[in-house]
């Protein structure tokens, strides 16, 4: 804590932020284990499901970087005391949707005015903290980082069953409130300047929302409709890529950019933003495909995919305590390097799905995915924000949270896509050998449709009633092979970057202020 701080002074307003940086997290994925009920809910398909996901994290892109000339122009204070109560009013509003369109437009609002949550709290943990307790501030912010995507199933599942969907959303309300007010009253970390207003940098911040928005529009849609030969994907992945260079080139020249580009150039601080990038993609599109994988292969309901996933949030906890003794003992390049490790290895055991796992067999890969969490978001903090001064983090912590919902953006996307595009692959491939040359085939089938026969009342009908279960078996195991795929695509991503951990600089150790 800072000279002549008081714990009540630092300890209360830091621990009422973290409830609000807390559920702004786990809005993102307490609907992943239940998202089968919403598009059921809302007689929504399977193609559309994801965007309840994604149109509130593609939201929380476009405002997050926005956060440090937010913080300029309104104040810590206000800035999180509004974010928290546009945040429950968004919620109400999600919980009172009348259609998936609907749905998608609360969320996208939930995650727009909820996003300011998360980078402030960054900025302020290096302001009331210094020393061995700023890696005990970064620790929590790790935890929590990488608790609420594991817990958010898990909630949701319990919350759905008992409850209903709808109270997903409703749920936000009480907390949401009183970190608004409790926010407005503890808070006291600088003040606001309206001149901001007249120095942004609007045109900037209009090319990275248009960069962001038709990029996410890209990932998310372009598996549908073919890719680049539609029209629409075509547009929009040319806007979105012009949109990014006119943005660098605006950011670079300007003199009070939006987005701090210019804090790239610290070494430590662009391998952390990577790293923070494909962690996110690994922490986000793990969890979306687990709960995916349960609810329409397993067919699991909320409640059971909850808890079938719950190992990640009881691991995820277990390893603060052990990388709090770590931290203070082990170079954090070296733990971060071991997080990355375990993360890898985790989604390698993944690409081993078959149609019939459920909690028991998934429990070790979820342990080794949980438990190493704060070991890779932890030291990325501390690495990579606290090798950039002061009059930087504002700016510079927006770019690094960017990165991580980017990743998790890009991450559910390209899942996704994989799904869709390798269940119809291996579905023709399968369709290709049941052919009446395959004798194990025809013996199946002459089973079931002899055994049928005497239910359904005819050789025809429970011919085809066999046939039927065909197409669900074949087309249950193509799936399966699918998510098998996207496993094996995340842990060649990791395989990829976690070298990049030994170009980091070592951190030097932390001083006692005064």
């Amino acid at each position: 804590m800072r000279d002549g701080a008081s714990p009540k002074r630092v300890l209360l307003p830091f621990s009422v932020m973290c409830v609000g940086y807390f559920m702004a997290l786990l809005d993102i994925q307490i609907v992943a284990s239940s998202l089968a009920s919403i598009g059921g809910g809302l007689s929504a398909g399977r193609d559309q499901i994801s965007w309840v996901q994604t149109a509130y994290l593609i939201a929380e892109i476009i405002v997050v970087p926005l956060s440090g000339w937010l913080t300029r122009l309104c104040s810590t204070r206000w800035l999180f005391a509004g974010s928290a109560l546009g945040f429950t009013v968004a919620s109400l509003l999600c919980g009172m949707a009348w259609n998936m369109q609907s749905m998608i437009v609360f969320r996208a609002l939930q995650g727009l005015l909820g996003a300011s949550m998360i980078p402030t709290v960054y900025t302020t943990a290096f302001h009331y903290f210094q020393g061995h307790r700023r890696l005990i501030a970064s620790a929590v912010i790790g935890v929590l980082a990488s608790l609420a995507p594991a817990l958010g199933p898990v909630v949701g599942g319990l919350i759905t069953d008992t409850l209903g969907w709808r109270w997903l959303f409703m749920i936000n309300l009480i907390p949401g409130l009183c970190v608004a007010i409790g926010v407005a009253l503890l808070v006291d970390v600088d003040r606001a300047d309206a001149g901001e207003a007249r120095h942004a940098d609007y045109p900037g911040i209009v090319l990275m929302a248009l960069g962001l928005g038709t990029l996410e529009y890209v990932l998310e849609d372009g598996a549908r409709w073919n890719w680049f030969s539609d029209a629409t994907i075509r547009t929009c992945a040319m806007v979105s890529a012009v949109s990014a260079v006119l943005f660098v080139i605006r950011s670079l020249s300007f003199a009070t950019p939006v987005v701090d580009l210019r804090a790239l150039r610290n070494r430590n601080f662009l391998i952390a933003c990577l790293l923070s990038l494909v962690t996110g993609v690994g922490v986000f599109s793990t969890i979306y495909l687990t709960p995916l994988f349960l609810g329409y292969v397993r067919d699991f309901s909320a409640w059971q995919t909850g808890i079938a996933v719950a190992a990640t949030g009881i691991a995820s906890l277990a390893g603060v305590p052990l990388y709090v003794v770590l931290g203070r003992r082990v170079d954090l390049r070296w733990l971060m390097l071991g997080g990355l490790i375990s993360f890898g290895l985790a989604t390698w055991q993944f690409s081993f799905i078959t149609h019939d796992w459920g909690g028991r067999q998934l429990l070790v890969p979820q342990i080794l995915r949980g438990l190493p969490q704060i070991f890779v978001v932890a030291p990325a903090i501390t690495l990579g924000l606290g090798a950039l001064p002061a009059e930087r983090l504002k700016y510079a912590s927006g770019l690094f949270n960017m990165m991580r919902n980017l990743g998790g953006a890009i991450g559910i996307a390209v899942s996704g896509a994989i799904l869709n595009d390798q269940t119809n692959r291996h579905f023709m491939m399968i369709a290709g050998t049941l052919t009446p040359s395959n004798q194990a085939m025809d013996q199946v089938l002459h089973g079931i449709t002899t055994r049928l026969a005497p239910v359904l009342g005819s050789a025809h009908a429970s011919h085809q009633a066999a046939l039927r279960w065909l197409y669900a078996t074949a087309y249950r195991e193509a799936s399966t092979m699918a998510f098998a795929d996207a496993f094996r695509a995340i842990m060649l991503m990791f395989m990829l970057v976690t070298p990049l951990v030994l170009l980091l600089r070592k951190a030097n150790a932390p001083v006692e202020p005064g």
